[in-house]
């Protein structure tokens, strides 16, 4: 009897191919991102793989869009205290949201890879944050560091040269310093070192492409300037690639062009005459220079532009009560508070504190901001106000930034 051959076996259904988020196609997959509530979260998505970093990568106008939605979130503040003390900081606390607390965690804000010639005494002083990046002054050593407390990148380099430092001997009574971060090339910077004469102003400026100073010559005498006057402008503040500085007495500013290098002179508005520690020079979310004065508990802000005839002015933009959201955010009284103090104008963000400090300093006061753009006031935390205040918001890393360097 011939023998059955088995039964072939049993066909099984092909396995279906699982979908997963690398499935999904690089559009879908920014939408996806774009949902993310802040620039942390995006971050920490991109670092999950190299396709997430390189689609972010890879699209300017996703990252216009994300920047549109979910500004760079302000970080917490540094505090530069007079003498050689190294600068502290006070991290912004948000509950709901943990990766601004992991963002804050990882960051060197104790500045531990910058270099001190005395551990007891270091010595450096913060002159300006700008673009995630502290930029640091030594007298002591005559050298200049910038830092990202974030990405740990420190460049250091000396002061100007002797140049520019004799030609300032015996003319100079105050000087500044800036730095200019580059958007069409990510990663790098200037730093202008401006001097203040008795009635001119002279400038060096740092590349970090070339690693040398320019010296610019003296500007033009200022316009009506007494001779022999010290301490004739305030400190200078950075609005969209310009500085500016206002006269303590006179109704104008003094501007440099960090484009061109040029100073100039622009009018103030009348009122503001001689009263600079009320006001504050900043930029608007778009660029646009503005000032911002507290008084009573509220502000007025002014917006610079031209005219019907195409004249540039400041123009007073809104007068704004802030004493009944202050109090409610505060749950504090107008005779605790005292008034209102603008400490800087950072992209349309108004930061300010209280007046406790300054009537007692043993007592804390309230750090808030407002945005010009929502209207909307916010508490930052409740501390004693002993330094120089530097608000730090996170910049985008480097890595998730194109060739264009746009946001």
């Amino acid at each position: 009897m011939a023998c059955r051959s088995p039964p072939p076996p049993a066909k099984h259904p092909a396995p279906r191919s699982r979908t997963t988020i690398f499935s999904l196609g690089e559009d879908l997959l920014l939408e996806i991102f774009l949902r993310l509530p802040s620039l942390p979260s995006l971050v920490r998505a991109a670092l999950a793989c190299r396709a997430f970093a390189a689609a972010v990568r890879s699209s300017p106008a996703f990252r216009r869009r994300f920047a549109a939605l979910r500004p760079p979130p302000l970080l917490g503040l540094f505090f530069d205290y007079n003498g050689a003390e190294m600068p502290s900081f006070r991290p912004v606390r948000r509950s709901s949201d943990l990766d601004l607390a992991a963002a804050s965690r990882g960051a060197d804000v104790f500045l531990t890879r910058v270099p001190s010639h005395d551990d007891a005494s270091p010595g450096w002083q913060i002159a300006e944050c700008r673009a995630g990046c502290l930029l640091l002054l030594n007298q002591s050593t005559d050298q200049i560091a910038v830092y990202n407390p974030l990405s740990r990148a420190l460049d250091l380099f000396p002061t100007p040269p002797d140049e520019f430092s004799s030609g300032c001997r015996g003319k100079c009574v105050y000087m500044d310093l800036f730095l200019i971060c580059s958007d069409e090339a990510p990663g790098s910077f200037r730093v202008v070192f401006v001097c203040h004469g008795k009635s001119r102003l002279r400038a060096a400026v740092f590349s970090s492409s070339t690693m040398e100073w320019q010296i610019l010559p003296w500007s033009k005498p200022a316009p009506g300037q007494p001779s022999g006057k010290k301490y004739w402008l305030r400190g200078g503040r950075q609005v969209d690639g310009k500085l500016y500085w206002s006269h303590t007495k006179q109704a104008y500013k003094v501007v440099l062009d960090t484009t061109t290098l040029q100073f100039s002179f622009i009018d103030l508005p009348e009122h503001l005459k001689g009263k600079g520690h009320l006001y504050m020079a900043g930029g608007a979310r778009d660029g646009k220079p503005c000032i911002v004065s507290a008084a009573d508990f509220t502000l007025s802000v002014w917006f610079r532009g031209a005219d019907a005839d195409g004249v540039e002015k400041w123009t007073l933009d809104s007068v704004i009560p802030l004493e009944e959201e202050v109090l409610q955010a505060t749950r504090g009284s107008l005779d605790d508070h005292g008034d209102l103090k603008v400490l800087a104008i950072l992209d349309g963000i108004v930061y300010l504190s209280t007046f406790e400090t300054f009537i007692d300093a043993s007592v804390p006061c309230w750090y808030l901001f407002y945005c010009l753009e929502t209207r909307k006031l916010e508490k930052i935390f409740h501390k004693k106000d002993d330094g120089h205040e530097h608000p730090y918001v996170m910049a985008w890393p480097t890595f998730l930034v194109g060739n264009n360097g746009s946001p």
